[in-house]
């Protein structure tokens, strides 16, 4: 409920949840919002903006029957499509596969920081050690979501992106209390990495991040990771989440040198009014000029653009 009233306040998504039940009781619960955008006109998503979505269900029946009748409300809405960003293979409705992302984990066995780096590859263990070297401070359970917005669209921006609107970190924070963390890594007076993390069921998700490259040469970002593996295992939690990244990002070679396990997603789309699934992510080439055009403008213009467009990328 938290993530929904994110999404409906920040972005204007309209929930349309569908759940299957028998006698009153629950048999499937899909959480639905709509979505119009500039270039996939309306779609339904499970769920904008987020990893891991798609219908939870406690026996096939359930499930058949809430696949049955999303089929029949989607083509009765005329929908483009529906997006179903499935966590689990058992969570699949029998829809046309999306085999465009991964995510990785590692299991936490409460390592100390000799430990952890025993269990690192060599290269990542070398990073690791030289941002030992480094001074850093890390500071963790803030509520300076303003700061955060402000450093994460400066990453963004870098990387050709939209950034998000500030309220939509704020609405995090406050909504979601003590399963929403702040990260901060500085080096003296200067901010270099920043994350906001969910801790949710004995795990930790790093969820939005970034790093000032004026600090790459101190190796800032693993000095972040190797942080939050450490305080991760010493709270007790038993995984860590890397997140998502697609097949071929530059992410992906940074994280599968973690230790870390890496398991395809089962996202899949039911398509609708559309005959061909659609491709709104970054390595679409048809987005490769204003991507390289959004890293040249002013960050002001930037910040003040990208909540409009990000909208429209959900």
């Amino acid at each position: 409920m938290a993530w929904r009233r994110c999404l409906q306040e920040t972005f204007g998504y309209l929930p349309k949840y569908l759940i299957a039940e028998r006698a009153g009781a629950w048999g499937a619960v899909l959480p639905l919002f709509e979505c119009r955008g500039w270039f996939s006109g309306k779609a339904w998503i499970s769920t904008p903006f987020a990893v891991y979505g798609g219908a939870l269900s406690v026996d096939p029946d359930a499930a058949a029957t809430l696949a049955a009748d999303l089929r029949r409300r989607a083509a009765a809405a005329e929908v483009q499509f529906v997006d179903l960003r499935n966590g689990w293979e058992d969570q699949r409705l029998g829809f046309t596969p999306v085999d465009r992302y991964v995510t990785f984990t590692q299991a936490l066995q409460c390592p100390d920081q000799e430990q952890l780096l025993a269990e690192l590859p060599k290269k990542t263990r070398n990073m690791v050690r030289k941002a030992l070297k480094t001074p850093f401070r890390a500071e963790r359970g803030g509520r300076d979501w303003a700061r955060f917005a402000q450093f994460h669209g400066q990453t963004l921006r870098r990387l050709g992106t939209p950034s998000f609107p500030d309220h939509h970190f704020r609405r995090i924070v406050d909504y979601f209390g003590g399963e929403a963390e702040l990260f901060e890594l500085w080096h003296g007076d200067q901010l270099a990495a920043a994350s906001l993390n969910f801790i949710y069921a004995g795990s930790a998700h790093i969820y939005y991040a970034g790093a000032d490259p004026r600090f790459n040469s101190l190796a800032a970002n693993y000095a972040m990771y190797n942080d939050h593996l450490l305080n991760a295992a010493a709270r007790g939690l038993t995984e860590f989440d890397f997140g998502r990244c697609k097949l071929g990002a530059g992410t992906f070679e940074f994280k599968k040198h973690w230790a870390t396990q890496m398991r395809a997603l089962p996202y899949e789309m039911l398509l609708v009014k559309r005959t061909a699934l659609p491709d709104l992510t970054p390595k679409n080439p048809k987005f490769s000029l204003a991507i390289e055009i959004w890293r040249r403008l002013p960050l002001w213009l930037t910040r003040r653009l990208g909540p409009v467009l990000v909208k429209q990328f959900p």
